[in-house]
């Protein structure tokens, strides 16, 4: 049988899934939400979940911003179901050494210009949160006491509840399999099993697996698959509350964890590792423990008695300047949100809004947002979305 919908979204992960309760929250509830697999299933559930607005990109950091009273507030936004997404306000720190003092003063500046409650603070507070690291290299240190870490799969969940609760449908175990294109527009998709979904617009919210998928329709979505590993380590030692710790001199990040371990992420991304997503190691290779020991052992020289209890391995949608797509194409109808490289989580329910923006409106309603930053044409146009405060050996991320 066919169907019809005003908004067909392909994806059914974190973003997809933003983009739907987005939408209802705008009116817009006949939506149809293609899920092949299961809410979540995909990238969303390999997230690493640290949330920070500790961008030089001010629409990056505005868009984090806006996203944290979501964070902090589910139920309000999402409704009674969601009393716990998997959000603990733990604060994020973020340490420089002395030739990345400059760039760390710059970024706050321009990140509190954008509502982002962040202030430079001193060793002796830092020691106090982390007081078994060592912190003699570093020469400044960011704070924000509204990061934290969360949970992208119980935040997909969530997202996806609210929007059906509105009217929206999603559908798991639905494959889309190909655009229905009618000369420079786009009418519907077609599921795996012949059903054809008439829409007047289609959002693209597939991640690793957006470039192929849409290249067959000539839209170039510039993203190289990356496989990003995770470590996840007991202490040996009671921690007590710590924050998120993002180190940007030995290029790692920590983060507290239930069980009292810690998850560990490596913030050295100068180097891609190219990977299939379909078809790749999860879990750590034997160099990246090695990395791991190198690095836990040089910052944290208390963590004597540190084991490695388990360990993952998930893929990063990388576009060439480590930004996000999101936008309309030179298809009518047809938006893309993909290539996250990394900041998806932390920012999903801004995505949310700016897509149910684009689709309601053709524009982004917050000013401090504007879409023309995440517009796909920005490559073929040579005009990068770069940070003005690069880090030295860190710029990927930030």
């Amino acid at each position: 049988m066919n169907a019809t919908a005003d908004v067909v979204i392909v994806g059914g992960g974190l973003e997809g899934t933003a983009t739907a309760w987005a939408l209802s929250q705008r009116g817009v509830t006949d939506v149809f939400v293609a899920e092949r697999s299961t809410v979540g299933s995909g990238m969303t559930g390999k997230s690493s979940g640290i949330v920070r607005c500790h961008y030089g990109v001010s629409s990056l950091a505005a868009m984090a911003t806006s996203s944290l009273d979501v964070f902090e507030k589910p139920e309000q936004f999402l409704g009674d179901h969601a009393t716990d997404i998997g959000f603990r306000q733990t604060g994020y720190v973020v340490g420089v050494g002395e030739p990345n003092v400059g760039a760390l003063r710059n970024s706050l500046a321009a990140q509190r210009a954008v509502g982002v409650q962040t202030e430079e603070i001193g060793v002796d507070e830092v020691a106090k949160m982390w007081p078994h690291a060592d912190l003699t290299p570093f020469a400044a240190f960011g704070w924000e006491a509204r990061g934290g870490y969360g949970d992208a799969y119980q935040t997909a969940q969530a997202f996806a509840i609210s929007a059906r609760n509105a009217g929206v449908r999603v559908r798991q175990s639905c494959e889309v399999t190909e655009l229905i294109v009618a000369g420079d527009k786009v009418t519907g998709v077609r599921l795996a099993d012949g059903t054809e979904v008439s829409a007047e617009t289609v959002v693209i919210a597939t991640g690793v697996w957006t470039q192929p998928f849409l290249a067959r329709y000539g839209v170039d979505v510039p993203i190289s698959v990356h496989r990003e590993q995770i470590v996840m380590l007991s202490p040996g030692i009671d921690l007590g509350p710590v924050p998120v710790f993002s180190d940007l001199v030995s290029l790692q990040y920590v983060r507290p964890d239930v069980n009292s371990e810690i998850l560990f992420g490596n913030s050295d991304l100068a180097e891609l590792e190219i990977a299939d997503p379909d078809h790749y190691l999860n879990r750590a290779d034997e160099a990246f423990i090695d990395l791991t020991v190198d690095k836990i052992s040089t910052r944290f020289p208390g963590f004597t008695d540190a084991a490695i209890t388990t360990s993952y391995a998930g893929c990063y949608d990388v576009t060439p300047d480590w930004n996000p797509v999101i936008s309309r194409t030179g298809i009518a109808g047809l938006v893309v949100a993909a290539g996250f490289s990394g900041h998806g989580f932390k920012i999903a329910p801004a995505v949310g809004r700016l897509v149910a923006d684009l689709v309601v409106e053709g524009a982004s309603s917050d000013p401090r947002i504007p879409e023309s930053d995440f517009r796909l044409s920005r490559f073929t146009e040579g005009d990068l979305l770069k940070s003005p405060f690069p880090y030295v050996g860190a710029g990927e991320m930030r």
